[in-house]
């Protein structure tokens, strides 16, 4: 440890952990990782048999690595000026993607996030090289390529806490099992046993509104005089934006006398309230030859964002069922004496007159008035306090991480295992979810309904025990073989939490048209709860051969069982060759998997989504549920991949540059099925199998095997260091060139999503960065450019326009006070550049503003516009 110097220095570890997944391409220039290896081999002469993640080879200057990963530091970091971690990557690394989901259901509350152009379930994640457990959200609406997307909550990581992220940009199932098809991200927890520092941030949008303050900070303290403990923190609150028109609908109501919010639907980031996220990483020297570890988190934050505005004249199942044409009335005639039915009647649903909507305010019309305002015995929700023009749901939630991981690595010192590195460690992960719907109605209770519900939530847990064994050997190459081999035990349990009663009760109103539960989100009724549990073991591979000075390779192979569906073996081969001094080729070859997840094989959920732009209730069902497997569902299996890799490598001087082709196939990719819409033949049959609520269903999915894809890229990183302008000056360039190709794919798929899959995402994108320092000044500057890209509104296919492509620039001027204080001024966006305005469809001419939004959703670089910032550091 760096405290004493001893064998397994920390700084060390930390710096073979960032080079050592399977290679570097960096946003660090490739003097500064070699410097930095040299100075930490020449203070520690052992780094090199010290068992490090990914390949588990020593660690090798950038221009030996085999594949790409790109390292963003804590500086960098710190520059990027957003306190979301997911926005922090999208600006570092081109491709990855994130969009911002307004109007989404869960994926509100934990965003997805896209490595070349793939889901986010298919990019692992580790913290200090170990897996991280997934969130208990399923990305339900997630437009189109997130569609029912099922990964890890990054957003829960503070940047305090980090020394450094990777993002290994290559398939890594042989070596990490299920997700690693996209990539990896490793984040690296810091290491430090001495000062910290304590920020304070706040900014806003230039349009006035998404208000953010953040206090963040970071201690290291010895842990005794051979360990540390290094304590981080933050908390922070965001204020909602909206980028909002009001829906042509509600001005109307508006001008015909009804209190109409303005807007009546917004379009925008959600709030967020007491984000606080607490991070310890400790770790002990035990003797010269063993440490031990342990690391966790506590993190929470609520979540609430905008739902679709409720029309008081066309709602289904509240206010119409036949779009306007004739308004919902309940009739609550008494029935016979004594019975009580909940405090209505027991109407037969004729007692009472047919209003016909003939005004742009029903409630003004004289039939309305004497047949239902004036008649006890027949109810409407216009009559309701407060729901006369409509009404609007909020949707938010409660989200809790936790996680803990414990562990010891170091040597045996037993005779017969002498020279082999070991790394046991176990961790336990747990995500919950609880979810809240403001401002509806449980339209079949009627009057009595009540407007706030607790629609239940999930719980994510996972338990992973895991044995890593490195052993060196000399065969006379030109350096000591590496051998690793390991063991891995995983456990996951989903969990699905009833609602409050009146959440998914079926009132009295149900036989007379009035809707099920929690509108918008109907609570999980307590036959749908419950825990879903599976368990895999793998077995692992894998050596490093250093051939010549100039040729290495890289093999490994792994075995994983699972107990639901069976076994699966991949296997990844790399290799870099230097052709120069300053040149190398490498490239990679792997098959991977990504398994389905348990709550991707077993959740259920009614959601509310437009279909031909009108808002329907759609249920999402388990693939094996009776209704699914009718409409042409089966038991999920794993995705399988074939991916490989051809670059090169050019290193002269200060500059470094690497140039690299992936192509990634997966088969049989997992998603969420189109909205498929039950016909009356598929009702009749459905109940004569004796399932129950057919009636209520409009349109029905499930997640299917049921679409293969091609994503081919091009990824070009260049890094460049010199003096300028009497200072220090750092130049990155990063390209991206991605496509993706549904190869098969079945009507369950359905055409949109295709088209949403091969044209959502812009297929180049690129950052330009320079970072110029002088002894009490610093600047940063990002010019990010976005090629087109498909806007899509509300999905929904009418909406579709090709958005043009857009520059965007980031800045930051920090001021060095002294040693100890900095304050810093900057933009993300700083020219404010806009999305894709939302007007007339430029193919069709019809209007895409409908539903209230000013912009295209799908814009690759969001739609808030321009944020400034101001922050002050203090360092100790």
């Amino acid at each position: 440890m760096n405290i004493n110097n001893k064998t397994f220095g920390l700084n060390a570890i930390g710096l073979a952990v960032a080079l050592a997944i399977s290679g570097v391409t960096a946003n660090v220039t490739a003097a500064e990782v070699d410097a930095e290896v040299k100075a930490e081999v020449d203070s520690n002469e052992d780094i090199e048999t010290i068992a490090v993640v990914g390949s588990r080879a020593a660690p090798r200057s950038i221009g030996d690595s085999p594949v790409p990963i790109d390292v963003i530091g804590a500086e960098e970091i710190k520059k990027s000026g957003n306190s979301d971690m997911l926005e922090i990557l999208k600006g570092t690394v081109p491709s990855l993607n994130v969009h911002s989901n307004p109007i989404s259901d869960a994926a509100s509350l934990v965003r997805p996030a896209n490595l070349r152009g793939l889901p986010a379930d298919s990019t692992l994640i580790l913290v200090n090289g170990k897996r991280r457990h997934r969130s208990s959200v399923i990305a339900f609406l997630g437009g189109g390529i997130n569609d029912g997307a099922h990964g890890p909550d990054i957003s829960v990581i503070p940047s305090a806490a980090l020394k450094q992220v990777e993002v290994l940009r290559d398939g890594a199932a042989a070596q990490y099992g299920s997700d690693a098809i996209a990539g990896v991200i490793n984040f690296v927890l810091k290491t430090d046993a001495e000062g910290g520092s304590i920020e304070a941030k706040a900014g806003e949008y230039y349009e006035g509104d998404g208000t953010t303050t953040e206090i963040n900070g970071n201690v290291g303290m010895p842990l005794t005089k051979d360990g540390f403990v290094n304590l981080s923190f933050q908390y922070k609150n965001s204020d909602p934006t909206s980028r909002s028109v009001q829906r042509p609908d509600a001005a109307a109501f508006g001008e015909a006398g009804l209190a109409v919010d303005n807007p009546a639907q917004v379009w925008g980031s959600p709030e967020v309230k007491d984000d606080i996220s607490l991070f310890a990483n400790l770790g002990l020297d035990l003797d010269d030859k063993s440490e031990a570890y342990l690391f966790g988190n506590y993190s929470e934050r609520d979540v609430k964002g905008g739902f679709y505005y409720r029309n008081p004249h066309t709602r289904p199942g509240v206010y119409s069922n036949d779009d306007g044409a004739t308004l919902l009335v309940g009739d609550l005639t008494p029935g016979p004496v004594g019975q009580v039915n909940e405090g209505l009647g027991m109407g037969d649903g004729i007692s009472c007159p047919t209003i016909n909507i003939t005004s742009a305010n029903v409630t003004t019309q004289q039939d309305y008035i004497d047949g239902v305002q004036n008649n006890p015995n027949c109810f409407a929700f216009n009559e309701v306090d407060g729901l006369a023009a409509g009404f609007t749901p909020n949707f938010g939630g409660n989200i809790v991480d936790t996680s803990l991981v414990a562990g010891t690595k170091g040597e045996f010192e037993i005779e017969w295992l002498e020279g082999v590195l070991y790394d046991f460690s176990g961790s336990y992960g747990q995500n919950e979810s609880s979810y809240k719907i403001y401002n509806t109605v449980n339209a079949s209770l009627g009057a009595d309904s009540p407007r706030d519900f607790n629609p239940g939530g999930y719980t994510q847990t996972e338990w992973n025990f895991n044995v890593d064994l490195v052993k060196y050997m000399d065969w006379g190459m030109a350096d000591d073989v590496s051998f690793a081999g390991g063991l891995e035990w995983h456990d996951e349990t989903f969990k699905v939490t009833a609602g409050d009663e009146a959440s998914f009760k079926v009132g009295p109103l149900t036989s007379q048209g009035f809707g099920i539960g929690s509108n918008g989100f109907p609570g999980f009724q307590p036959s749908a709860a419950g825990e879903y549990s599976r368990r895999n073991s793998a077995v692992y591979i894998d050596a490093s051969l250093p051939f010549t000075e100039a040729f290495l390779a890289e093999i490994a192979v792994r075995y994983e069982n699972y107990d639901t569906f069976g076994s699966t073996m991949n296997y990844k081969i790399a290799a870099n060759y230097h052709i120069l001094d300053e040149l190398s080729v490498r490239g990679s070859f792997n098959t991977g998997f990504r398994a389905p997840t348990v709550g991707q094989a077993n959740v259920s959920n009614v959601q509310t989504n437009l279909s031909d732009g009108v808002l329907v209730d759609s249920a999402l069902l388990p693939p094996t549920n009776p209704i699914s497997v009718q409409l042409g569902g089966t038991e999920l299996s794993p995705e399988e991949s074939q991916s490989f890799t051809l670059g090169t490598v050019y290193s002269q001087g200060d500059f470094f540059m690497t140039v690299d082709y992936y192509n990634i196939q997966v088969e049989d990719r997992i998603s969420q099925s189109d909205k498929i819409s039950l016909t009356d033949a598929d009702k009749a049959a459905l109940k004569a199998a004796g399932v129950p609520n057919v009636d209520g269903l409009s349109q029905v999915s499930f997640f299917t095997n049921d679409f293969d894809t091609t994503t081919q890229g091009v990824d070009v990183v260049a890094n460049y260091t010199s003096e300028l302008f009497a200072g220090d000056a750092s130049f990155s360039l990063a390209y991206n060139w991605n496509e993706t190709e549904v190869d098969k794919f079945s009507d369950i798929t359905g055409d949109f999503k295709v088209q949403r899959l091969e044209n959502d995402l812009p297929k180049h994108r690129a950052t330009f960065t320079w970072g110029q320092g002088w002894d009490n000044v610093g600047l940063f500057t990002r010019v990010n450019y976005f090629g087109e890209y498909q806007g899509v509104h509300v999905d929904y296919d009418a909406t579709v326009v090709t958005g043009s492509a857009a520059v965007t620039v980031d800045m930051e001027l920090s001021y060095f006070i002294n040693d100890s204080f900095t304050i810093a001024v900057g933009a993300q966006n700083l020219l404010d550049q806009q999305a894709e305005e939302l007007d007339f469809n430029k193919n069709t001419g019809i209007p895409n503003n409908n539903w209230g939004g000013q912009y295209y959703e799908t814009s690759p670089f969001g739609f808030n516009g321009g944020y400034y910032y101001v922050k002050g550091t203090y360092n100790f």
